[in-house]
């Protein structure tokens, strides 16, 4: 799975009020869920994951909760930079950096300059991300460098726009696993996602498993991807049956 997953992790907010908590205790017991699963996919040899951790969107929830969820995000860093280093996992951030309080983005720096040098497998943080928002930045970068002249409008294709957005160099995700029961994409990479597989589960995102997640992998790994081809199988098909007619001096004609 050279591409690699992404897991949009839904249901933090719904596992606590089932518990009658607060929504924060759902997100802590989230960051476990986490933890989980980034040892799970390094047993099985996932050479990327990409969490999909805090949507531009988020940034409207109650101030409560997204300062909590920041704190949160700093002290997940700091707990499992020795993980990430221990277990050669490189660190990378994709999304709208501007946004983050300035403590956590500097620890987000240096943990990603820590761990640059690692390769077993890479770690995708989706922070202040958005789709949409992707896509509008590379426009707005590609459009910069025509007026610079260092690009010629004729000369922007698919490849273009994919070199200008947040993290070329990682490859589009194979799966995408969301949690919870949504049967959506939530503005997430819209870009990058146009031939993913998709799996979704009605398991809340804090009991999600390494059970769970093997479930997926085994899932997608019964699926035929044809990327907009035609399977293999299709040409061993017995071919279509010869039309024949009789002509008037009594021969036969194969027409079809």
């Amino acid at each position: 799975m050279r591409g690699g997953m992404l897991l949009i992790m839904d249901g933090n907010g719904r596992w606590a009020k089932v518990r009658g908590k607060p929504r924060l205790s759902g997100h802590r017991a989230g960051a476990e869920s986490v933890r989980r699963v980034i040892k799970a996919c390094g047993k099985l040899g996932i050479e990327y994951l990409t969490l999909y951790a805090f949507s531009v969107e988020n940034w409207s929830r109650p101030a409560a909760e997204v300062s909590g969820l920041m704190v949160m995000l700093y002290d997940f860093l700091v707990e499992n930079t020795k993980e990430l280093q221990d277990n050669n996992i490189r660190l990378l951030v994709s999304g709208r950096r501007s946004d983050l309080p300035a403590r956590v983005d500097k620890k987000l720096r240096e943990v990603e300059a820590l761990t640059a040098n690692n390769k077993k497998s890479t770690l995708v943080l989706a922070l202040s991300y958005g789709g949409r928002t992707e896509i509008a930045h590379a426009a707005r970068t590609l459009a910069e460098a025509a007026v610079a002249g260092k690009i010629k409008p004729s000369e922007i294709d698919e490849a273009a726009v994919a070199s200008a957005l947040y993290l070329p160099d990682v490859p589009d995700p194979d799966l995408i696993i969301r949690t919870s029961g949504e049967l959506r994409l939530s503005n997430f990479l819209t870009w990058q996602s146009a031939y993913s597989e998709f799996y979704f589960t009605k398991t809340l995102w804090p009991d999600f498993a390494e059970a769970d997640l093997k479930a997926a992998i085994d899932d997608f790994s019964r699926r035929q991807r044809r990327f907009g081809g035609i399977p293999e199988s299709a040409e061993s098909f017995p071919a279509a049956p010869a039309c024949k007619v009789e002509s008037p001096d009594g021969q036969e004609e194969v027409r079809c």
